[in-house]
């Protein structure tokens, strides 16, 4: 299994990549992100770690467009630059 570490990575590397193509922001789901990773959807998967990664990224800039509720994932815009953390 991916741990949280692993999700956050992922989760910068897609900022950066975004950031150095000039985006403004980059709209971030917890299905793509997982699946980014190769991890597939099932009952043993990931998804909670990879939802805790996103949740630690969110800044009071960035806007959570979907919770993770019932174990449904969520969905974050993060503004772009990231500035220091």
């Amino acid at each position: 299994m991916v741990s949280v570490d692993h999700f956050r990575q992922e989760l910068r590397a897609q900022m950066g990549r975004a950031t150095a193509r000039g985006a403004i922001d980059v709209l971030v789901s917890s299905g793509e992100l997982h699946r980014s990773l190769g991890q597939y959807l099932g009952s043993a998967h990931g998804l909670p770690s990879c939802c805790e990664a996103m949740q630690a990224e969110i800044k009071p800039s960035d806007i959570l467009l979907v919770e993770k509720t019932n174990g449904a994932g969520m969905t974050v815009r993060y503004l772009l630059p990231r500035g220091a953390a």
